[in-house]
């Protein structure tokens, strides 16, 4: 009988957002897979859980998803955790998850953490549509990513670190025009915790002047202009005018 891979969320901040069925798990699965066994050793001590563990990181994950795939024929049950946040999600994941279904291998992913959620509700921005970029391409495919952006409606969230932040946001001004609405979020869900909203210049010129530290999501409106003609109008500014017709 072949066991069972859980995908578990983990905080991306305070570790009291971890929840109790991630928690319950996590002390019956068999091993567990890290992205970094430190990060993830650090969690699991701080919770009581010993576990045996292994790294599932970017730079094995092709070598290593065979030998998962073993040891679940083998009837062991298996949780993968990340860093912080939701595993696949920029993260190490998805060529296992792949790889299981394709073995008819039973997987579960548990609900909780991710970065992007509270940033995009916490930005003010549309989020009842929104477009999930991650992170963009460092070199290679950059430029052109973010010119087929342009034209983008949907609110768009982006990851970023912070020795690259003040680079992305002179590239988003440069393509979504300088007073397009953003938010920038850092330490989410930590004890400094900060969300800058403005205009993109606005943001760029208060990390120029302030600390850049932790993690970054950043969420930009999308584009407003559906043609030279007409404006682009999202349900809640709709809503609004028929309430005023009535």
């Amino acid at each position: 009988m072949t066991g069972k891979l859980y995908l578990i969320p983990t905080p991306v901040g305070n570790l009291e957002d971890i929840t109790l069925r991630a928690l319950r798990i996590l002390k019956e699965v068999d091993l567990v897979l890290a992205e970094d066994t430190r990060n993830g050793g650090q969690l699991l001590k701080h919770f009581g859980i010993d576990k045996k563990m292994f790294s599932h990181h970017q730079h094995n994950e092709h070598k290593a998803v065979a030998e998962v795939i073993k040891f679940l024929k083998e009837g062991l049950n298996i949780a993968l955790i990340s860093d912080a946040g939701t595993p696949g999600i920029s993260d190490p994941g998805f060529l296992l998850v792949r790889e299981c279904i394709k073995e008819e291998i039973a997987l579960e992913t548990l609900p909780g953490a991710t970065a992007f959620v509270p940033a995009l509700v916490n930005s003010g921005l549309p989020c009842d549509r929104f477009c999930f970029e991650g992170f963009l391409p460092v070199k290679k495919g950059r430029q052109t990513r973010l010119k087929e952006l342009t034209d983008e409606d949907r609110t768009m969230i982006f990851y970023e670190s912070p020795h690259r932040l003040l680079k992305t946001l002179e590239e988003f001004i440069q393509y979504f025009g300088a007073e397009r609405q953003a938010c920038a979020s850092r330490e989410i869900s930590k004890v400094f915790e900060e969300n800058v909203r403005g205009t993109l210049t606005e943001i760029k010129s208060h990390f120029e002047n302030n600390v850049l530290k932790g993690e970054f999501v950043v969420c930009v409106g999308g584009n407003e202009i559906k043609d030279k003609k007409t404006k682009y109008k999202d349900k809640y500014s709709v809503a609004e005018e028929e309430e005023e017709i009535d």
